[in-house]
């Protein structure tokens, strides 16, 4: 199984992608992992916010894979304690043939198009956090799950 994370936009924060590109690494020792970017829109200025979301949904849509297993990073979505995560990392490991892809919308959400293609949400908090943010959390937390499951000394109870 390859994991893969899906995000609209490029991470533009140098310190950012300092991080992401360590977790990644780190993720890497464990499982097959990349990410996705979806390049942003050009001028948004004279779209609303639905018809952002429309377009970016649509791109989203042409990236996904036949097969995939889609998962969206939703703020209506359920939420895990990090061992809740691991252990649901680990039938998602035993069960996707082909890829598990995690999807990190623009700064609106997304489609009506995109929640009607996938089979599950994960909300990281009920807090909100910028779509640039949640690049961060989320591999940290994958990273974090990959140890727990690997008997590593990461994560403390």
């Amino acid at each position: 199984m390859k994991t893969t994370l899906l995000v609209v936009g490029k991470t533009v924060e140098k310190h950012y992608i300092t991080i992401i590109n360590d977790y990644t690494e780190r993720v890497k020792h464990y499982i097959s992992f990349d990410i996705e970017v979806i390049p942003e829109l050009k001028n948004t200025k004279s779209l609303t916010q639905e018809q952002q979301k429309e377009k970016e949904g649509e791109l989203i849509l042409k990236a996904l894979q036949p097969g995939d297993t889609v998962v969206l990073l939703d703020e209506g979505g359920k939420e895990f304690r990090s061992v809740e995560f691991a252990s649901w990392m680990e039938r998602k490991l035993n069960t996707v043939n082909k890829r598990l892809v995690f999807v990190i919308g623009g700064p609106y959400g997304f489609s009506p198009s995109v929640y009607a293609a996938t089979s599950e949400k994960l909300s990281l908090s009920k807090m909100t956090f910028s779509h640039q943010m949640i690049r961060i959390l989320f591999v940290e937390q994958l990273y974090r799950a990959m140890n727990i499951l690997n008997g590593g000394a990461y994560h403390h109870e």
